[in-house]
C-alpha cells in the first residue's frame, strides 16, 4: 500500500551551513566574521563585538578588576623603563628613543589586562545602550583607575630602589618626568585628549581586526604616535610623577593636581567624546541585533540607568524569560524563586495552597540560575537555547504539582550574577503580592552578590515574603506563636488560608513572663484570635517567659510552625548567614518564617519580638 502523501516536507538543514553559522557566531552572540565581507566588519558589527566583551567585563567582581588593572599599571612601567633607557642610549633621538614605547601597551591589550584609557570605550558603549547603569560604569572606572595607579606606583618603586636603571637612564627618566610637569595645565589637557582619542580608537580598531598580527601592528603604530606627538597618557604620567616623588623632587599633591589630573581628564574626554560617542552615533538602530541574544530588549529603565544599584538593577540579567505583568487589580500573584526544581516542589505546593484562597490567582515559579562571579562566555546563541530548554525540562514536573490546585501556574528562567537582587526585580516586574522561598543548604543567597547593601535591598520589601525551612510539608497541624506584631498578622493570614483550604487545625501560642501575667495573656490571645478570624483555634498561654523553649515544646505536637519576623527582619540575616534561631534548628517539623511587605527601617530595627 502506498504511503499517504503528507505534503511537501521542509528540507533538512544543511550540516555544512550549520557548522559555518556556528563558526561565524561567537559564543557571546557577537559576529565572528563580517556578514557582507567575511574578513571585514561593519560599524554595527564592531559595536556588537565591543558590547559583548564589555558586558562580560562590567559584571566582573571588584577583586578581579583591581588585580587585572594592577597588572596593567605595573606593565606600564615597561614603557617608562624602555623610554628612559633608549633616550639615554640614543642621545635623546626623537625617533629611536621611542621605538619600544608601545611594548607595555602591547602586553596589556594582548594579555587582556585592564587599562583605564581602554575603558573609555567598551563600558561607555554598554552604558550608552542602557545595558549597564551609570553607577556601574563609575564603579568600573574607579576600580580600574585605582588598580592602574597602584601598579604604576609599584613600578616606580622598583625603578627608584631596585637598581634597574643605569645612571644615564635614571637621569633621562627624571628629565622625561620633569618635562611633563613643566607643561602648562591646558596644554597637558589638550595633548592628553588626543592621546585618549588614540587609545579609544585603538580599542575600536582592535575589535575590527580578526587576527593577532593585525592587532599588534595597530597597537604598535598607534601607541608610537603618543611619544612622537608629545602626547600624554594618564597611567604613564602617574608613574613618572611617583618616580619624582620617590626621588624627593616633587610633592605628591602638587604632582597630582598639576600633572596627573589634567592628563586624566584629557584622556577621558578624548576617549569618551571624540571616539565612543562619535562611533556610537555612526552605528544604526540595528547595532544590537546580534549582540548577546536579546539586543535592545535587555535595556534598563531610565531610572535604573541613572541610579543603578541605588534604585534597581545595575545591569540586565543574562537570561530572563519572564514577561512583565500589568497591574494586578484583584488578581493575586505568588512568586516562587527556586534554585533546584527537583527538590523544591513543596514550595510550589505551599504557594498553590495560598493562591487557592483568592478568586483569581497565579503562581509563578522562577528558576534562578546563579552565574559565577567571574564572567565566562556562553550564555547566548545556541547555549542560551540549551539553558532555557534544560530549565524548562526541570520545571515541567511542577506543572503536574500545580495541576491539582485549580490556580493559574506559569514558569520562567533567569540567569544572573546577582541571584538575590534579581528576585526583587522579578517581584517588581511581575507585580507580585507574595514571595514563597526556600531556606536550605542550596538556597539562592548562598553566594548572593549585589551592587546594593542588604539593608538597602530589604528596607522596604516589595511584597510579603514567606521563607520555608522544609522538613516535609505537612499543614495538618499548624502552630502559630504570636506577640501581636504586624508579621504575626501575616502569619495568622497564612494559617487562616491553610485552615480554609486544607482543613488545617491551628494552635495559637502566646508566652508571658510569669504566672501573674497569665490572665492578661489569655485575654490578649482571645482578642487577637478574634481579630484575625481564628477564634476557633486552640489557644495556649505559656507563663515560663522562655519563648524558644515554649515553641519547641508546643511544636512536638505540630506539623508546621509559622513564625513572624523579629526586630531585624528575616532576609538581611538569611543572606548574611546570621539567622541563628535555635527553635528553627531544634524542632523536627517544617518552619515557615513570614515578613510583611514594606515595614520601614524603624519598625525593622525596633519592632517587638
Amino acid at each position: 500500500m502506498a504511503e499517504p502523501d503528507d505534503g511537501p516536507q521542509a528540507p533538512d538543514p544543511d550540516p555544512e551551513e550549520s557548522v559555518r553559522e556556528a563558526v561565524e557566531r561567537s559564543r557571546s552572540g557577537a559576529p565572528a566574521v563580517g556578514r557582507v565581507v567575511r574578513d571585514r566588519f561593519s560599524t554595527d558589527e564592531v559595536f556588537q563585538r565591543i558590547i559583548a566583551a564589555a558586558d562580560e567585563e562590567i559584571t566582573a567582581g571588584s577583586r578581579e578588576l583591581f588585580f587585572s588593572a594592577l597588572a596593567g599599571g605595573f606593565a606600564i612601567t615597561i614603557t617608562f623603563l624602555l623610554y628612559a633607557s633608549l633616550t639615554a642610549s640614543t642621545g635623546g633621538d626623537t625617533v629611536l628613543s621611542v621605538m619600544l614605547y608601545p611594548l607595555g601597551f602591547i602586553y596589556i591589550i594582548i594579555g587582556g589586562y585592564q587599562l583605564y584609557t581602554e575603558n573609555t570605550l567598551p563600558p561607555v558603549a554598554l552604558t550608552l545602550e542602557r545595558l549597564a547603569s551609570i553607577p556601574a560604569l563609575l564603579r568600573n572606572w574607579t576600580v580600574v583607575l585605582a588598580g592602574n595607579f597602584a601598579g604604576g606606583a609599584l613600578g616606580a618603586v622598583a625603578l627608584v630602589f631596585g637598581g634597574v636603571l643605569s645612571p644615564e637612564a635614571a637621569t633621562a627618566a627624571t628629565y622625561l618626568a620633569e618635562k611633563g610637569l613643566a607643561t602648562a595645565w591646558w596644554s597637558l589637557f589638550s595633548k592628553a585628549a588626543f592621546a585618549g582619542l588614540i587609545v579609544a580608537g585603538v580599542v575600536w580598531v582592535e575589535y575590527a581586526a580578526r587576527d593577532t598580527i593585525s592587532r599588534l601592528v595597530v597597537i604598535y603604530l598607534a601607541f608610537l604616535a603618543i611619544p612622537l606627538g608629545g602626547l600624554y597618557h594618564s597611567v604613564v604620567s602617574f608613574t613618572e610623577m611617583v618616580y619624582l616623588v620617590l626621588l624627593g623632587e616633587l610633592a605628591f599633591l602638587t604632582g597630582m593636581v598639576e600633572f596627573v589630573l589634567p592628563v586624566l581628564l584629557g584622556n577621558t574626554v578624548g576617549g569618551v567624546v571624540l571616539v565612543t560617542i562619535v562611533n556610537y552615533f555612526q552605528t544604526t538602530e540595528t547595532r544590537l541585533e546580534s549582540a548577546r541574544f536579546e539586543g535592545a530588549t535587555r535595556q534598563l529603565s531610565i531610572r535604573e540607568w541613572l541610579f543603578g544599584g541605588f534604585v534597581g538593577r545595575s545591569y540586565v540579567p543574562l537570561i530572563d524569560t519572564a514577561e512583565h505583568a500589568a497591574g494586578n487589580g484583584d488578581h493575586h500573584r505568588v512568586i516562587v524563586p527556586i534554585a533546584n526544581p527537583r527538590t523544591e516542589t513543596h514550595l510550589v505546593e505551599l504557594a498553590c495552597m495560598l493562591a487557592r484562597d483568592h478568586e483569581t490567582a497565579t503562581v509563578h515559579a522562577v528558576h534562578v540560575i546563579q552565574k559565577p562571579d567571574r564572567p565566562t562566555r556562553g550564555y547566548a546563541g545556541s547555549n542560551r537555547r540549551r539553558i532555557i530548554d534544560e530549565s524548562e525540562a526541570l520545571l515541567e514536573p511542577l506543572h503536574d504539582t500545580a495541576a491539582g490546585y485549580d490556580v493559574g501556574f506559569e514558569t520562567s528562567t533567569v540567569v544572573s550574577h546577582r541571584s538575590f537582587e534579581e528576585i526583587f526585580d522579578i517581584v517588581r516586574r511581575k507585580n507580585a503580592d507574595t514571595v514563597v522561598m526556600g531556606w536550605s543548604d542550596d538556597r539562592l543567597w548562598t553566594a548572593a552578590r549585589s551592587d546594593r547593601s542588604l539593608n538597602d535591598l530589604t528596607r522596604r520589601l516589595p511584597s510579603d515574603f514567606l521563607i520555608l525551612k522544609d522538613r516535609g510539608l505537612d499543614v495538618s497541624k499548624v502552630l502559630l506563636p504570636t506577640d501581636g506584631g504586624p508579621n504575626c498578622e501575616l502569619s495568622a493570614s497564612v494559617a487562616r488560608i491553610l485552615q480554609n483550604v486544607s482543613g488545617a487545625s491551628v494552635e495559637l501560642l502566646h508566652v508571658v513572663d510569669g504566672p501573674e501575667e497569665r490572665e492578661a495573656g489569655e485575654e490578649f490571645l482571645a482578642d487577637w484570635a478574634a481579630e484575625q478570624d481564628l477564634a476557633d483555634a486552640t489557644m495556649t498561654v505559656d507563663d515560663s517567659g522562655d519563648v524558644e523553649t515554649a515553641i519547641e515544646n508546643a511544636a512536638a505536637d505540630s506539623s508546621l510552625v509559622i513564625m513572624g519576623a523579629t526586630e531585624r527582619g528575616i532576609l538581611t540575616r538569611l543572606v548574611a548567614d546570621a539567622l541563628h534561631m535555635d527553635v528553627v534548628d531544634d524542632v523536627d517539623v517544617s518552619v515557615l518564617l513570614t515578613e510583611r511587605k514594606g515595614g520601614g527601617l524603624l519598625n525593622r530595627l525596633f519592632g517587638r519580638r
